[in-house]
């Protein structure tokens, strides 16, 4: 299928889809310890925002979406702790968690159609809506992620 004609949905979906791929690609050929590298005062690593992604993930499609609250899911309580790196977290253990949540989002999108509403602190969303938050997230954190990864490639060969 040609998608640059595709319908709504399916042009939703591979738009997102793409960023998760830019998300998940983050730590392709980072080691671990560039992976965890502080390189601006926040918590923001290449790592934690492949982290912070999965959180995404699962407080619009996991918890929102599907009706479950963000303690079933086992969110963290704020943003800023999503980017929290533990002693466990590795670029294996996040990648693998963040595609794993992917693959959940997708099931539970597939489940609804793009007028669904779900309740938000600011009031109620579309799925379509959720799309394109979440892109627009994603695709803010791949670049996020892009800087750094720049920045750990100026450091080992300058």
């Amino acid at each position: 299928m040609n998608t640059f004609v595709a319908g709504e949905r399916a042009t939703l979906e591979e738009r997102l889809d793409l960023q998760r791929t830019e998300i998940a690609g983050l730590l392709a050929d980072v080691d671990e310890d560039g992976a965890r590298a502080r390189l601006v005062p926040s918590l923001t690593t290449v790592l934690g925002l492949v982290k912070h992604a999965t959180f995404v993930e699962q407080v619009w499609f996991h918890a929102r979406l599907a009706g479950r609250t963000r303690a079933e899911v086992g969110l963290p309580d704020t943003v800023e702790e999503s980017f929290t790196l533990e002693a466990d977290d590795t670029v294996g253990s996040v990648r693998a968690a963040y595609v794993a949540a992917c693959e959940h989002s997708r099931a539970v999108a597939a489940g609804h159609d793009l007028d669904t509403t779900v309740e938000w602190h600011q009031g109620p969303v579309s799925l379509r809506w959720i799309y394109g938050h979440v892109i627009a997230e994603l695709a803010r954190h791949a670049g996020h992620g892009d800087i750094l990864l720049e920045q750990l490639d100026a450091g080992a060969s300058g």
